[in-house]
């Protein structure tokens, strides 16, 4: 694998959803700057149906090989207990060690909120969110053995939020849920997993993918005539590789945006306008404070989708 700088040498990198858009990116970046990938893929249709456990896994991993690099297919559900702990244990078991945790799994069941079944949301937050938490306690499990053993490893979580779940999205109610927990389990885990040498982040990528081709077919559409492909899931997965990276030295509990050439620091809810009366507020005084704070107040950012 020529032309590369082999920022991540010796690492071993676990990427779930691996087999298609942004995952099968991440893993080729990944392989193509050393890393031993684990690529995990449970083979489903855009809207989580229809496994087909060695399919798109495998193909990845035979480019990599192809490419000179080192991969194994996994196709296990990670949003179950078993399934999550086979990858971490697959991981272990081929290549004795664990790195990097790129947790990119999901799929999309789009309804307006008066139509969303029951079904349909809690589908779409077992595999975006629980599929989370249930790779980061493996892991984590994993890392601090190892810290407690003297053997303290330069860890990292790469989470996969969405603009969708920083700011919300119209017709999304489920998955900008999903992708808000997201957020908040990696400042959490962040927090808790410092002390054993785990860094923990989260990108929001924008990116052509099979979620995003057909909801945003206007601006997913690739370019003609040579010009640069800013919707090109590669174009997110050099800060992937970075922050898996021990090269991310330092950086952890961080949300950025990611999308063609940019890269956005995000800055969360932070104290804005503050009235304190040092007395209970009757209504009517609160909604006048209210008001007087919202005037001084950032509007906020819209909806995606909202008219």
């Amino acid at each position: 694998m020529n032309g590369t700088t082999g920022l991540c040498s010796d690492r071993v990198a676990v990427v779930t959803g691996a087999g298609r858009g942004l995952g099968r990116a991440h893993a080729l970046a990944l392989a193509a700057e050393g890393a031993k990938v684990v690529v995990n893929d449970l083979g489903v249709g855009l809207d989580g149906s229809g496994a087909a456990a060695a399919g798109p896994a495998q193909q990845v991993v035979d480019e990599i090989r192809a490419a000179g690099g080192e991969a194994v297919a996994h196709g296990g559900d990670i949003a179950t207990a078993a399934g999550a702990a086979s990858l971490i244990s697959t991981a272990l078991g081929t290549y004795g060690r664990l790195d990097a945790l790129v947790n990119n799994a999901g799929f999309l069941r789009d309804r307006m909120l008066v139509n969303l079944d029951e079904d349909d949301w809690d589908d779409v937050l077992r595999v975006h969110l629980k599929g989370h938490f249930l790779l980061l306690k493996h892991a984590a499990a994993h890392w601090r053995a190892e810290a407690k053993a003297g053997r303290t490893p330069e860890a990292r979580v790469i989470n996969t939020s969405s603009g969708a779940g920083l700011l919300g999205s119209v017709g999304q109610g489920n998955y900008s849920a999903a992708k808000a927990g997201i957020v908040g389990l990696t400042l959490v885990a962040a927090a808790e997993l410092a002390r054993y040498g785990v860094q923990v982040n989260a990108i929001a990528p924008a990116a052509r993918t099979r979620m995003t081709e057909e909801t945003f077919a206007g601006t997913m559409a690739a370019p003609g005539d040579g010009a640069f492909d800013a919707m090109a899931p590669e174009n997110v997965s050099p800060l992937v590789v970075w922050l898996a990276s021990a090269a991310s030295d330092g950086v952890s509990g961080r949300i950025f945006e990611a999308e063609g050439g940019r890269i956005t620091v995000m800055e969360g809810w932070r104290p804005g306008p503050t009235a304190d009366k040092g007395a209970r507020w009757t209504p009517a005084e609160a909604g006048e404070a209210a008001r007087k704070l919202l005037a001084a107040a950032e509007p906020p950012q819209p909806v995606y989708g909202a008219r």
